[in-house]
């Protein structure tokens, strides 16, 4: 579905290639929600930081799956700020992962830039702002190229 000239609305982030990006978010969710549930529930006095990254991975996502299948209105902005702190968590953990592992005794989805999901983490966010672009209002766009 393409905008009619002179349209100035957002195009839903939730349509065409969208839709996958919703579904790997959604997966995400889902695979952070039910790892810090059970690290959590087990085992959190052994790394609670760790843990408590893994919750909070885990929200970030949920959020972001939420607002990037709604992607209207202010769900859209949402979605804006749920995929920046998703990037500067992955980037943050991953490195303060990587430079003092003793800090994480035990992996987040963003300890090591997402290495133990095929570095996923890392590539989800840059897609999902690149997404948000793609998908905003035509107005002060300037000409298609």
């Amino acid at each position: 579905m393409s905008a009619a000239p002179g349209d100035t609305r957002p195009r839903s982030t939730a349509s065409g290639p969208g839709r996958a990006l919703v579904a790997v978010y959604g997966v995400f969710a889902l695979a952070a929600s039910a790892r810090a549930a059970y690290q959590i529930a087990t085992k959190l006095d052994e790394a609670p930081l760790a843990y408590g990254l893994s919750a909070l991975s885990a929200l970030v996502y949920v959020l972001a799956t939420v607002a990037l299948a709604r992607g209207g209105g202010r769900w859209r902005a949402v979605a804006w700020v749920a995929v920046g702190i998703e990037l500067v968590g992955v980037l943050a953990v991953g490195a303060l992962s990587v430079l003092d592992a003793g800090d994480f005794p035990d992996e987040t989805v963003w300890s090591a830039f997402g290495q133990g999901y095929g570095y996923v983490p890392l590539v989800l966010p840059f897609l999902g702002l690149a997404w948000l672009w793609r998908t905003r209002a035509a107005a002060g766009r300037g000409p298609v190229a």
